[in-house]
């Protein structure tokens, strides 16, 4: 019975779902596996996790520049990657032990942070795991780079041809897509899913992304669309955000409130994705990597509005060049891009088509069914020659304190995953 670790970070809600996605195609295809999924944040201490989650969602929020900014600067293949590894690795630690002990047969990775600690582990020789992993965007940036590695899973050919360059083995990089719920392979009729949910059958639709966790100028973009000619209704997503969804709820009649030619259709946060999209026919706003997946999944056109200084930027780029969205770059203009796309049926529904061709809905599956499949070889590695494993000691500045990185504890024991806190 094979073993099989699917490791996330609660950074943002795509990388989650994505791992929620391979758990439930390991489970469906391959009963007899003993597959985990695990948030890796949960295994470290307070300031981290808050560094990688809640810290993440602020400068979304107030600094989406600066955050550009960082991703930018970073985004340069093998920079200061031992200055991060220490420091994640000293702050992961509790993960570490649970790897070492459990030794499972193959370890996913749909976020970079348990990729490079895994990636070490191999190069140690203190794991025989095999390390694939599944990039959550259609780019890749240089955060995401492992020097050892069975396979990468990517959502583009381009990305492909990006990592070969860099050094990669092309025989172990798949253009599988993005992971997305299994669910989306299931065809649902528009009408039907309308009527479910009490909207107005003849009604362009719009569905509204504000991420997982609810995060952007909802309030902004919902009142640009109420200047539209078009008659249309809205669904705004409001993930996590309770303090959203009570704000749209609030203002009027049976949880709708309407703005100019536009009814607001407020969502709290909600595992029916699939079927919200279904009901629309376009989506507006930011072009996260599994929010853009299940989009294309549903044959939705894209409306660019503020996305993320970073990944959803190249995102976007990519959507626009493959013919699926415009972009608002104005707010005020808003309402004339959306009207202008409406009353050009014959231009929508070719972008809802060249959406289709694009998507990958089984990407799940294809990625399960490689690794489950393919052939257990060594571990590959990049073309970076004089790269060396070796153990990682290093000063602390202040007091000149000095202390040993490495993974702790060992065996092979098969215990569940437990998250353990880490005094600080």
């Amino acid at each position: 019975m094979k073993r099989v670790l699917i490791l996330s970070a609660s950074s943002g809600a795509g990388h989650i779902r994505a791992g929620q996605a391979l758990l439930r195609a390991f489970e469906s295809r391959y009963p007899e596996a003993s597959v985990e999924h695990v948030d890796a944040l949960s295994f470290t201490n307070f300031a981290f996790r808050n560094f990688y989650s809640k810290a993440y969602i602020e400068m979304v929020n107030s600094l989406p520049g600066v955050l550009g900014l960082l991703y930018d600067f970073a985004d340069e293949p093998w920079k200061d990657e031992n200055r991060r590894l220490i420091i994640d690795r000293f702050n992961m630690r509790p993960l570490i032990r649970q790897i070492i002990e459990s030794q499972p047969d193959l370890i996913v990775c749909t976020h970079f942070l348990p990729a490079e600690i895994v990636s070490h582990l191999i190069c140690r020789g203190r794991i025989k795991s095999r390390l694939a992993v599944v990039i959550t965007d259609l780019d890749v940036h240089s955060m995401w780079l492992c020097h050892h590695y069975h396979r990468y899973f990517v959502a583009m050919e381009e990305t492909r041809i990006h990592l070969s360059m860099l050094g990669f083995e092309p025989s172990r990089i798949e253009v599988s897509g993005i992971p997305v719920d299994p669910v989306f392979l299931e065809r649902k009729d528009r009408g039907a899913m309308r009527a479910r949910y009490g909207l107005d059958p003849d009604l362009p639709t719009i569905y509204l992304s504000t991420g997982g966790f609810g995060v952007g100028r909802t309030r902004e973009i919902l009142e640009a669309l109420g200047h539209m000619r078009n008659r249309v209704q809205v669904l705004a997503m409001c993930g996590r955000n309770q303090r959203l969804y009570d704000e749209l709820s609030g203002t009027g009649n049976s949880g709708k409130c309407t703005m100019g030619n536009v009814t607001v259709v407020p969502v709290g946060f909600t595992t029916d994705v699939d079927e919200y999209m279904a009901a629309s026919d376009m989506v507006l706003g930011k072009p996260g990597g599994l929010t853009t997946s299940e989009a294309l999944a549903r044959g939705l056109a894209f409306v660019i509005v503020n996305p993320i200084p970073g990944q959803e930027e190249r995102n976007a780029d990519h959507l626009l060049e493959q013919g699926v969205a415009i972009r608002c770059n104005n707010l005020p203009a808003l309402a004339y891009k959306v009207d202008a796309l409406i009353e050009q049926p014959e231009r929508l529904t070719a972008m809802q088509g060249r959406g289709l061709q694009l998507a990958r809905p089984d990407a799940a599956g294809a990625i399960v069914e490689s690794l489950m499949t393919g052939s257990e070889t060594e571990p590959g590695n990049t073309a970076e020659r004089d790269h060396r494993c070796r153990p990682l000691r290093k000063k602390i500045l202040r007091g000149g304190l000095r202390f040993q990185i490495a993974g702790s504890g060992s065996g092979s024991g098969s215990g569940r995953f437990q998250p353990r806190s880490l005094a600080v």
